[in-house]
């Protein structure tokens, strides 16, 4: 029997069942709203290292704090939410988000800025295990197209940040941060009227015996270890070159081309915004095609273009990053499914376990990069960050699952 999903809100009180689209896009613009909020962080690193001096290592911490709060406590979140869901923990996160963004507006030292991203970082670690479980619940079956959704939303508020970033912050300073808090408010009533339906969800799932999960297959514990191991390389590959593109693109794109922080930022925006797009091109080749090939494709398939990027002028510079941002993208919504495929019991677990090593990497890397171009050059960790795609020669070693028909 299919996934089937209630889709009764308050104000619709005729239940029907399948791919619950309201919530999905729901799900996805207040995941456009948090990763909006999250990336406004990097965006700010050449405005706070002029305004306080900063090192590239203390850049570096920064976001290695962000980016650890965001990541240790989401595989706890996810394994609690499988036992004990909490449909209102969503709304709670987002105004830990908030709070942490006022603090940043007016964060004297660095001190402050540790505490107040580490509080933005809490509010991300509580939203995204349970918010892909959500995902998953109204997916209707279809659940590449529904993390996709998700994951959609996310990678378009990633691009927006700095774009916004470099039309409030840049000109206006620190505390046009503030002005971010506007969007926790509205995500946060959009989580509100989530729990609701999540709540109403799961009180359905208990009365009705027709309320059962999608079947999968069972494969091998080696099997299953094997597969994950795989995932988690394929998962450092990807976010170590996608920290040192995130945090340090426009540091060299200023110190080769001699361009303005401004003009850097809608560089960065260029890359971001295919990114985001590239995440729902994987979800759908991930149905059609199977999520290895996808994996594979999107990790070893953008290393020539991220090679070139080095040695090229302005414009093509940029070209090659929007594609580099468009192929790499299309990796992450195949490894979650395919990952929760393995292990269908266990979602909330393992979207908290990929969501959390996506920022743990992507922080470690950070402070990684941010380290050694103290020690050498941001065009030399440019250099050395463009290699690390063709770790994805080992997603020929991932079993073939191929997704299951969606059904309603």
């Amino acid at each position: 029997m299919g996934n089937k999903v209630l889709d009764r809100i308050k104000g619709h009180p005729h239940p029907t069942e399948g791919t619950v689209y309201t919530i999905l896009f729901t799900m996805g613009l207040c995941h456009l709203l948090n990763d909006m909020i999250q990336s406004v962080i990097p965006a700010m690193y050449p405005l706070l290292k002029d305004k306080f001096g900063f090192t590239f290592a203390q850049i570096g911490i920064i976001t290695l704090v962000f980016q650890l709060t965001s990541s240790v406590f989401q595989p706890f979140v996810g394994h609690y939410a499988d036992k004990h869901p909490q449909p209102y923990s969503l709304a709670a996160g987002m105004c830990f988000t908030l709070i942490g963004l006022v603090a940043l507006a007016f964060a004297p030292d660095f001190g402050f800025l540790l505490l107040s991203v580490a509080l933005i970082g809490c509010g991300s670690s509580v939203f995204h295990p349970e918010a892909s479980r959500v995902a998953q619940m109204a997916s209707g079956g279809k659940k590449s197209l529904a993390q996709s959704i998700f994951q959609v939303g996310g990678n378009g508020g990633s691009a927006a940040g700095p774009l916004l970033a470099a039309i409030i912050v840049i000109p206006f300073g620190q505390h046009a941060v503030g002005w971010f808090a506007i969007a926790a408010l509205v995500a946060a009533v959009l989580l509100v009227r989530v729990g609701a339906w999540y709540s109403m969800t799961l009180d359905y799932s208990k009365t009705s015996k027709g309320q059962q999960p999608l079947s999968a297959a069972i494969y091998p514990a080696r099997t299953v270890r094997m597969a994950l191991t795989i995932l988690v390389l394929m998962i450092f590959s990807k976010y170590f070159f996608n920290a040192c593109m995130t945090s340090y693109f426009t540091f060299f794109l200023i110190e080769k081309f001699g361009i303005t922080v401004q003009q850097s930022q809608f560089c960065l925006f260029a890359y971001l915004a295919a990114f985001a797009a590239g995440t729902l091109l994987g979800g759908f080749l991930g149905d059609r095609y199977g999520r290895k090939y996808v994996i594979l494709f999107s990790i070893l398939g953008v290393a020539p273009f991220a090679l070139a990027m080095p040695y090229l002028n302005l414009f093509w510079t940029i070209v090659m990053s929007v594609i580099t941002g468009l192929v790499i993208a299309s990796a992450f919504s195949a490894i979650v499914v395919y990952a929760t495929d393995l292990m269908p019991d266990k979602v909330g677990m393992i979207a908290g376990v990929f969501f959390g090593l996506m920022f743990g990497l992507g922080g470690i890397g950070s402070a990684f990069f941010g380290w050694l171009a103290d020690f050498t050059s941001i065009g030399f960790i440019f250099h050395v960050s463009t290699w690390l795609p063709l770790l994805g020669i080992v997603a020929l070693f991932l079993p073939d699952i191929r997704p299951q028909r969606p059904t309603c």
